[in-house]
Parts: C-alpha cells; sequence; structure tokens
C-alpha cells in the first residue's frame, strides 16, 4: 500500500511537471515574419524605391513591437539584405512551429496609378489577377540553385500546377482569412485603400509550404508615386508596422489565451490618411487587368438564395472569402465576388462553380440596381 501511495505521489508530480511544461510551451505565441526577396533579388525597383528593404524594413519594425510582449516569440527569416530560397523560409517557419507566418512584400504595376493594399491567403483561385500575382512573386524560385529538382512538378510561368501538388490546401485556410481580415482592418483604419476587398485567395510557393496559418501582405504600390514614398518613409513604415503588429496580437488574443492583455507600447507616428494621387500612366502590362466596362456596371456571383440566414463565414460557402449578402423580403440572396470587368466575371462564377455551386450565375448592377447582362455589355 506505501508502495502505491508513493508511485501515486510520483506520477502526481510527474503530470503537474507535465502541466507546467504544456502551459510554458502554450504560453509562447510564435510569429514567423519574413520580409520578401534580399540580395540579388531586389524585388520591385521604381524611383530609387526598393522593394526589398522596405519589406525588410517593415519586417523588422514590426518584430520590435511584439517583441516587447514577453508571450510573443518572433522568428524572423531574414534580418539583413540576405538571399533565402522561398522553401526554406517556409521551413524556418516549421521548424520554429510557429503559431503564424506572415509574408510581407510591396506591390509594382506599371500602371503606376493603381494603389491600395492586398493580403493573400494560400488557395486555388482561378481569378486571373491573383494567378498573375501569384506568377510573379513565384519567379523568385528561378534564381535558386537546382530550382527545378528542389521544385520538381511546378512551373513558376503556371501557378495551377501547384493543384496537383499534395499538400492540403484547405488547412488552416480559415484562420489564415481571419488573420488576413484582421490586417486589411488595421490598413483601412489607416485610411488605406484595400484593393477589391482587400483579402484574396492565390497559390504562393511561400505560403503552400508553411503548416500553419500564413498569408503575404501587398503593403501598397511602390510604383505609385505618392503611395511608395510614403512605404519608403520612416512614417509611412511606422505606420503599416504598426497596423500589422496589432492585427497579429487582435489574432493572438481569438485563437490564443483569450485572457491575456497583450500590452505593449507602439512605435508613436503620425497617422497619414492621405489617398494616393492617381496619375495618368500608359498602361503597357498590369498586374491587375484594366477595367473594359462602365466603373459605373458591377457584376457579382449569385451563389443562391435562401430564407435561411448564414452567417458570412467561409465555412458556410464552401472556402470562398468575401461573400456577401442581400434581403429581399424573406428572402436572403448570397453573393461572391464584385468586378467591373465581365471576363474578370466570368472567371469568378467558373470558380464558385468549382466550389459546388453549379446553379450560380452573374447578375449586373448599375448605380445600385440590378440589370439585365445585355444591357450591361452594352
Amino acid at each position: 500500500m506505501k508502495e502505491f501511495s508513493k508511485f501515486s505521489k510520483t506520477l502526481t508530480f510527474i503530470r503537474l511537471l507535465a502541466g507546467f511544461s504544456m502551459f510554458g510551451q502554450t504560453e509562447i505565441f510564435r510569429v514567423t515574419l519574413d520580409a520578401g526577396h534580399g540580395d540579388h533579388d531586389f524585388g520591385a525597383v521604381y524611383s530609387g524605391r526598393v522593394e526589398k528593404n522596405i519589406n525588410l524594413a517593415l519586417a523588422l519594425k514590426v518584430g520590435e513591437l511584439l517583441e516587447k510582449n514577453p508571450k510573443i516569440q518572433v522568428i524572423y527569416t531574414r534580418k539583413t539584405d540576405v538571399f533565402i530560397d522561398l522553401i526554406e523560409r517556409a521551413n524556418i517557419a516549421n521548424r520554429a512551429d510557429a503559431n503564424i507566418f506572415v509574408s510581407i512584400h510591396c506591390n509594382a504595376n506599371k500602371n503606376t496609378a493603381a494603389y491600395g493594399t492586398e493580403t493573400y491567403v494560400m488557395g486555388m483561385s482561378k481569378v486571373a489577377s491573383n494567378l498573375e500575382a501569384a506568377k510573379k512573386e513565384n519567379a523568385v524560385i528561378t534564381l535558386e540553385k537546382d530550382y527545378k529538382q528542389k521544385y520538381e512538378g511546378y512551373d513558376p510561368n503556371s501557378p495551377e500546377t501547384m493543384i496537383g501538388m499534395t499538400l492540403m490546401q484547405e488547412e488552416y485556410l480559415e484562420n489564415s482569412i481571419s488573420l488576413a481580415t484582421k490586417i486589411e482592418d488595421r490598413f483601412a483604419d489607416l485610411g488605406k485603400v484595400l484593393r477589391h476587398g482587400g483579402v484574396k485567395q492565390a497559390p504562393f510557393m511561400v505560403l503552400h509550404k508553411a503548416y500553419m496559418p500564413r498569408v503575404l501582405i501587398e503593403t501598397g504600390f511602390i510604383s505609385n508615386p505618392t503611395e511608395g514614398d510614403l512605404l519608403n518613409s520612416e512614417a509611412g513604415q511606422n505606420d503599416v508596422a504598426q497596423a500589422i503588429a496589432n492585427a497579429i496580437v487582435s489574432y493572438k488574443r481569438e485563437y490564443f489565451n483569450v485572457d491575456d492583455t497583450d500590452e505593449y507600447f507602439g512605435i508613436s507616428s503620425q497617422k497619414t490618411n492621405e489617398k494616393p494621387v492617381e496619375v495618368s500612366p500608359t498602361v503597357i502590362e498590369t498586374k491587375v487587368e484594366i477595367e473594359k466596362t462602365s466603373p459605373s456596371v458591377i457584376y457579382k456571383v449569385q451563389l443562391s438564395a435562401s430564407k435561411k440566414k448564414l452567417e458570412l463565414v467561409p465555412k458556410n460557402f464552401k472556402g470562398l472569402i468575401n461573400v456577401t449578402m442581400t434581403s429581399e423580403g424573406n428572402m436572403n440572396k448570397y453573393m461572391y465576388g464584385e468586378t467591373s470587368n465581365y471576363e474578370e466575371a466570368k472567371k469568378i462564377l467558373e470558380e464558385a462553380k468549382s466550389k459546388g455551386y453549379t446553379s450560380a450565375y452573374l447578375i449586373a448592377m448599375k448605380n445600385g440596381e440590378m440589370i439585365s447582362l445585355q444591357e450591361a455589355n452594352k
């Protein structure tokens, strides 16, 4: 009996140790910050504004803010001007068992009037502009040694080939969308423009290989003179870094240690709500397809109509994001996507049907009123 009692006390002690160990592990929230590009991979360069430098400055500033919280551990894929393979960036996060992976980039477009923010989650969107964005960022793998062997079966000129690769695409999607939404909401608080809703899906290789909720942030267009200069400035970088850090802390509060107050001191800076000035360039080739119809005509995909009111979250719409709802009488109509480009709208419809909404169809609206597709395409 004494031996049993001694064994019981020992077992209790071991359990207590295990409990403390588990608490210690779950108490620390690990964030991997990835500054896009580096060294000979400059990213986009416009009028002295160099993407790799801006990305690094932002990542370090976000990290500086988060590290003031002792319950957050920051892992950097790079802290200096070095080149890191895409797959290694993801592996750094995987080895650290990070809770989230945040890749920071700047956007660019030969149409220098383009401006605004976008935050991407991993997904197989068939929208042309999203695939083009992924193609541009994934092209960096051609700078890596033996990339054909390392990324066997993947063609950087055709992001769709990633669909055939073996990793599960839907894993962590909902959490990734939540994090992306929080980031874009914080950008909106700064007065920034969210391009086409802000949160998007695209097959980015750096996201594909990371095994946790992950996002890729396009913090703005360095090709736009006004927005680019702001991103290249200390004050502008401080605002963007603060927004990203606040979003990460908000995500932590929601999904990790709810009772944590997460207090830390932010970098003080003057908010800049100035909207970039649009210039009139000659459009050669754009990352986002130039609209071919009147801006007052908007196309959407109607997914379904029901008396039941559904929460507008991806899990209720087969993983689709940015679903909206309008009510007419006792019927609720659920719409997906929004564009003023008819060809783009057809691709969004194709995407909805591929998700299982085989009865989905296009609708057109002008000045808030529904019109026929025939009238919209005049």
